[in-house]
């Protein structure tokens, strides 16, 4: 009898040591899931290709979004000496700057744009450069209550490559004032248009750096008036589509100021994707497109009463 007990006890004491290691061994994983093979996945709709974004990201300016070389410390050969220091806001598509000069630190922000078109109207970045030089001199000119700011060239490497139709588009070829992202067209009627050398509006709205660049300055600004400077010759154009009414005083007022043509003339010419519109019709801004008399002269006396009337002009 002794001994059956003995046994007994053996037999539980050997099931409890078994236990315990099977408890103590780690739980088994659970068998890998097993993919659906390609005849066993039900049909599914093609991807949907989507548009373009309506929001564009800042790019950070320190150091160049765009990892090109940086190719100059200033977009042309202008220098400030005196005054103050340029705004960096962003890159060319080859690495040259785009520079913005504030006068004034008032609540009213207002700006003015040049050289759009680079080289093609080199005269409007000639034309920057004399207000900055004008208002360095005379910043009391400035109202108390105006902040301005000035883009010396939206299109620097068209600038630097060449003054005259070689020089209008940016190193991607692309029209800069075709680019934004209202109105846009890939392609369109060019009765009408400037059409001495092919250009394009860019591969989708706003694929430009130089256009992207711009559009955050905006975007980051609460602008309450802009002008766009151009050549040659057909006057005063409103920005808005449809005509947005604010554009309109504003361009009948500096026209009459400065002794452009408003309206100007109509060539017929489908402006797609042009910045004036965009600042219009999306940001609400009142903009306008100024020409200058021909590709040459700055009308820099005209365009003193110019700068005097944009400073002063309410909404």
């Amino acid at each position: 009898m002794g001994i059956w007990a003995l046994n007994l006890v053996g037999v539980v004491g050997i099931a409890g040591v078994l236990l315990f290691i099977r408890s103590s061994r780690p739980a088994p994983l659970p068998p890998p899931a097993v993919m659906p093979t390609a005849a066993s996945t039900p049909t599914t709709a093609p991807a949907i290709i989507q548009p373009p974004p309506t929001t564009y990201i800042l790019p950070s300016v320190t150091p160049n979004p765009r990892s090109t070389p940086i190719v100059a410390t200033t977009p042309t050969t202008f220098v400030l000496h005196t005054g103050p220091d340029p705004i960096m806001i962003g890159y060319s598509v080859s690495g040259r700057p785009l520079e913005v000069y504030q006068f004034g630190n008032g609540p009213t922000e207002k700006l003015i744009i040049a050289g759009i078109h680079g080289g093609n109207e080199w005269n409007t970045i000639a034309l920057a450069e004399e207000l900055i030089l004008y208002l360095t001199e005379h910043p009391e000119v400035v109202p108390p209550d105006v902040t301005l700011y000035i883009l010396h060239a939206l299109n620097p490497d068209g600038e630097a490559r060449a003054h005259g139709h070689e020089g209008r588009v940016n190193d991607h070829g692309v029209d800069l004032n075709r680019n934004w992202p209202y109105h846009w067209k890939s392609e369109w009627n060019k009765d009408g248009c400037w059409s001495y050398l092919p250009v394009t509006a860019g591969e989708y709205p706003a694929s430009e750096p130089e256009t992207v660049a711009l559009m955050n300055f905006i975007n980051f600004h609460d602008i309450k008036a802009l002008i766009s400077y151009h050549s040659a010759a057909l006057g005063v154009f409103a920005g808005g589509l449809p005509p947005f009414e604010p554009s309109e005083r504003l361009a009948e007022t500096l026209a009459q100021r400065g002794g452009y043509m408003y309206p100007p003339i109509n060539t017929g010419c489908d402006y797609s994707g042009n910045l004036t519109d965009w600042a219009s019709s999306v940001k609400g801004i009142p903009a306008v497109d100024i020409e200058l008399t021909n590709h040459s002269d700055t009308n820099y006396e005209k365009n003193l009463r110019v700068l005097d009337a944009f400073l002063k002009w309410e909404r």
